[in-house]
């Protein structure tokens, strides 16, 4: 299906910017991970946010998503691994599927952490940041999986399911990836495993890595006072965009993002 809008991130800048899209009369699909893996969610009391004070951040989550659902906004659960602009129209793979929008906001959060010795070296040549993608190409070989939180687990699971001898490392500290053509072997936190494939499962990609070319001001993604990025039709919000990293920030960036995107699709 076709959408005028696709959000990458189903935080409050991305629920936020999926509201106004839909108040201006243009379809939003939000992708993001379950409601449950997002960071707010494990807030005990947001108190600083006007109008909502002493709520949990699993209840503010709750209430947001519910706000943008009435409104017609549509969720999908999944990483976004890879967007291509092509003529009028972006084509985003989710996963193993792909969905098309005439325009995006980013809103996947802050990115913590850099890239593991040989990730990039060997990044499709054994390194993978998708089961459901890849996992077919090594059934019945040895593969590690490195992942962050419960859906992870799950696409360990579906590696197994398929006939993949599965490893499975959580958070680690440390990461090294090596090989010669391909990988061979992965240490992580000192232990080192010899595997064909490594699946690096965070709950999102790198900005950068997802659009090649995107201007950032150190780690975080450069825009204007309309949200809009230095990519045509790519918008940004939230803690991506850098601080402070508030609800109420997100939020706001969240509506303006939304109704640029909504006006840059009006002039298609």
């Amino acid at each position: 299906m076709s959408y005028d809008v696709l959000i990458l991130g189903g935080g409050p800048a991305g629920m936020s910017a999926a509201l106004n899209v839909r108040a201006r009369g243009r379809s939003a699909l939000v992708v993001s991970n379950p409601l449950e893996e997002n960071p707010l969610w494990k807030a005990e009391k947001v108190d600083n946010h006007l109008g909502m004070p002493a709520q949990s951040g699993a209840e503010m989550l709750a209430n947001l998503r519910r706000h943008a659902e009435d409104a017609g906004v549509v969720f999908q659960t999944g990483r976004v691994i890879s967007a291509m602009a092509l003529d009028d129209t972006w084509y985003v793979s989710i996963g193993a599927e792909m969905e098309n929008a005439k325009a995006l906001v980013l809103a996947s959060g802050v990115q913590r952490g850099k890239k593991f010795p040989g990730e990039e070296e060997y990044l499709g040549r054994g390194v993978s940041y998708c089961a459901t993608c890849d996992g077919m190409l090594y059934r019945g070989k040895s593969v590690a999986v490195i992942g962050y939180t419960d859906s992870a687990r799950h696409e360990a699971d579906f590696l197994s399911s398929i006939g993949c001898s599965v490893t499975y490392f959580e958070k680690p500290k440390t990461c090294l990836i090596e090989g010669g053509a391909s990988v061979e072997r992965v240490t992580v936190n000192g232990e080192t495993l010899e595997c064909e494939c490594v699946f690096l499962l965070r709950p999102a990609m790198a900005p950068t890595d997802i659009f090649p070319g995107l201007a950032v001001e150190g780690s975080f993604v450069k825009v204007d006072r309309k949200m809009a990025t230095n990519i045509p039709g790519l918008f940004a919000a939230g803690d991506c965009t850098g601080g402070p990293l508030q609800v109420s920030k997100a939020i706001g960036e969240g509506l303006i993002a939304g109704q640029s995107a909504a006006a840059y699709v009006a002039k298609k």
